[in-house]
């Protein structure tokens, strides 16, 4: 059961996170208003990721019939009794219980884990100097800040780490220590893949081998220690910017990747695993994707329910 002091700080939490949303939405919002904002966002993980939730449950409610929203809320007045009927309609859009039992690891650990359903990405700033993780699609870390710890769980992350002190990224096949850089983590099957964007990164496998990793190389790190060492991936990386990135990639290895941002069910036909995929495609409406993928390419998208989609040849 979660402790009633935590569970009230997370509920403050998701209060404070929808009245700033209230107010930007407002369009009254100051200069110095968006200041606070961010310092209150930088101020604490917590505060970051009530944010960043509340923004993404707020864009879910974005089709609720206007009634139910508050008609208030389309009047001209900009009076502050409409700002605050405007913070309340928001407020009862973001259920606050939910955005609280966000927070909570499965150990109920306070603030100590960081965790992504599928298809959605979160970003957390690591402290007050510039650092930040991204998590990607259904990624959990548990997060050390006055250790200057990371542990990637499950998934993919993104870390930019700007301080003088060094941050070190820990997972099943061995750490990853890094200072003044960046470098993207995904787990896999046979171990942990690292790609450095900037900088120098320092690897120690689990069975204690050591070896650095430079701008612009990947590699494989396993418990036995590195492999596989190659140029980083530029299109791999492209979830950090919302956007999944094909140049002439066989169908199946594309729909594959698809299928981590989208719940349900993806099933495609044998026969169209030979055909190649070119462009850029929007991660934030995958239906749109396969929508796409129909029209350019001699297939068809049957689906049974929305969460149970089959790709068949036209």
């Amino acid at each position: 059961m979660l402790a009633p002091a935590a569970v009230e700080q997370a509920r403050a939490a998701a209060k404070a996170a929808a009245r700033w949303l209230a107010l930007v939405e407002s369009g009254s919002a100051s200069a110095d208003d968006l200041a606070r904002l961010q310092h209150w966002r930088d101020s604490h993980a917590l505060h970051e990721q009530t944010w960043q939730r509340a923004q993404s449950l707020r864009a879910r409610f974005a089709s609720v019939p206007q009634p139910l929203a508050m008609a208030s809320l389309d009047r001209p007045d900009t009076s502050r009794r409409a700002l605050l009927k405007r913070s309340l309609a928001v407020a009862a859009l973001l259920p606050t219980a939910w955005l609280a039992s966000r927070q909570w690891s499965r150990h109920g650990q306070y603030g100590t884990e960081l965790r992504t359903a599928t298809g959605e990405r979160l970003s957390v700033p690591l402290g007050g100097d510039g650092s930040q993780v991204q998590l990607n699609t259904a990624s959990a870390v548990n997060l050390d800040l006055p250790g200057r710890r990371l542990t990637l769980e499950e998934g993919e992350i993104d870390v930019h780490v700007r301080g003088a002190m060094p941050f070190t990224l820990r997972t099943d096949a061995g750490d990853v220590t890094l200072n003044q850089a960046d470098v993207c983590l995904r787990l896999e099957e046979q171990g942990c893949r690292v790609s450095v964007r900037r900088g120098t990164v320092q690897l120690r496998a689990q069975q204690g081998d050591e070896s650095m990793l430079r701008s612009g190389q990947r590699a494989l790190l396993q418990p036995g220690g590195m492999t596989a060492v190659g140029d980083f991936d530029v299109l791999q990386a492209s979830w950090t910017d919302g956007v999944l990135v094909a140049l002439n990639q066989p169908l199946a290895e594309f729909l594959r990747e698809l299928g981590r941002y989208r719940p349900g069910i993806l099933r495609w036909a044998p026969e169209l695993e030979a055909l190649r995929v070119t462009g850029t495609f929007r991660l934030e409406d995958t239906d749109r994707v396969l929508a796409l993928l129909e029209a350019s390419l001699p297939l068809k998208v049957q689906a049974r329910t929305a969460w149970w989609i089959t790709l068949l040849p036209a």
